[in-house]
């Protein structure tokens, strides 16, 4: 059973930072993709980041120079650290993982600047 777990989210100032953390099981994490997507209220989903198993990363363009992926193969975990925080990066922010063309999501954490 493939489980994703985020963690982290939380209230923030504008300007602040937070770390989102998502610990996965039940996948073969260092071969899979790994990324973040957030959904805002009333607004689709939408692409964050992802960082591959060689560690390539991809930021959209809106977050680029304040947030940054990574991953630890050894703890089978994926980070995002997000720094300068706007009220518009508002959502819930969902882990994602790709395994041989299958997705799986997490339940999601709520991130509010405010």
């Amino acid at each position: 059973q493939v489980q994703l777990v985020e963690s982290g989210g939380g209230l923030v100032q504008p300007g602040g930072s937070l770390r989102l953390s998502c610990a996965a099981s039940g996948i073969i994490f260092s071969i899979s993709t790994m990324g973040w997507y957030r959904q805002a209220p009333g607004k689709e989903r939408e692409l964050v980041a992802t960082i591959s198993s060689g560690y390539g990363t991809n930021l959209v363009d809106s977050v680029k120079g304040r947030f940054t992926i990574s991953r630890d193969n050894a703890r089978n975990s994926v980070y995002l650290q997000m720094n300068s925080l706007k009220f518009e990066d508002t959502a819930v922010y969902y882990c994602n993982a790709v395994q041989i063309g299958k997705s799986y999501w997490g339940q999601g954490t709520q991130v509010t600047d405010h």
